[in-house]
């Protein structure tokens, strides 16, 4: 069964919210070459909120990860795009924008966090600083999209860990010592950082923490078994005229309804129990009392 937060609010999930977020990035690079001082009016800055700019918690999601070169950056947005749409249609579209505003609302809580910490521990650093609003504007600066876009990166490394990616464009290597290794460099990170980028990064990243202990049971997916499975399902439709071999028990679609849908059984239900990709991992195990 679906979640009561599912049925409640599934209907409203954004579909193919990785690409809204490039939109959003397009509209921000283009904001800031009419005006280069605008990301300073956009940006996650807690005092400013707490004045009445109340537009930052919204706006800062429009500054987009900072890369002078515009061709890798093209490469690198075409890159989490596609790893956030495959974690869509393998996670269902409700999930992963649980996943991603998770990580949004985790991040403006870290803002708020960081700064009640320092009034109440470092407040001649503050007014050192040059008072709450220049220090803070410079603390906004780290909290950015970029520590989301990278928890995009490890969740696609979790669930798809044996996916193969041309570092370089040349050496091909599994995304899961990529994820190693980004691991790594974020404990680095973290241990050597100052106060705003500790605070940054466990905000930012706390969504990945909470999926990967809830959602061990999505590591093992192959994205050749799911391709070869819907080959199997196209296959099954030209061959039976129509009739449907796959049901979900919650949404009741069918191969038919949605050719690219993928419909698994759950081995931890109590009978013979399928169930679409948008509620394999969201419903509720069916046990015989």
């Amino acid at each position: 069964m679906m979640s009561p937060f599912e049925k409640k609010f599934g209907k409203y999930a954004i579909k193919n919210l990785s690409v809204v977020l490039i939109i959003c990035y397009a509209v921000g690079y283009v904001l800031q070459m009419m005006s280069p001082w605008i990301a300073g009016l956009l940006s996650l800055n807690p005092y400013a909120i707490l004045h009445g700019q109340v537009w930052r918690l919204v706006t800062w999601v429009l500054i987009p990860p900072a890369e002078s070169n515009i061709l890798f950056m093209l490469i690198m947005l075409y890159f989490y795009c596609s790893i956030g749409t495959a974690l869509e249609r393998t996670w269902g579209t409700y999930r992963y924008n649980v996943y991603i505003f998770g990580g949004m609302l985790f991040t403006v809580a870290g803002s708020f966090l960081l700064m009640g910490f320092s009034y109440l521990f470092l407040p001649e650093v503050i007014e050192s600083g040059g008072g709450g609003n220049l220090f803070f504007a410079r603390a906004a600066v780290y909290f950015s999209t970029y520590y989301i876009n990278m928890s995009i990166f490890l969740a696609f490394a979790a669930t798809f860990p044996d996916v193969s990616v041309l570092l370089m464009f040349i050496i091909p290597v599994k995304v899961k010592w990529l994820g190693v290794i980004y691991g790594v460099m974020l404990v680095f990170s973290f241990l050597q950082g100052g106060l705003f980028t500790r605070f940054a990064i466990a905000a930012s990243l706390l969504n990945f923490v909470v999926f990967f202990l809830t959602s061990r049971n999505m590591m093992h997916l192959n994205p050749k078994q799911i391709h070869r499975r819907q080959e199997f399902k196209r296959d099954i439709r030209r061959n039976m005229g129509g009739i449907t071999k796959h049901k979900c028990a919650i949404c009741g679609r069918t191969e038919v309804d949605s050719p690219d849908m993928q419909f698994r059984f759950c081995s931890k239900c109590d009978g013979n129990y399928e169930y679409c990709e948008e509620h394999l991992y969201t419903h509720m195990h069916v046990k015989k009392q």
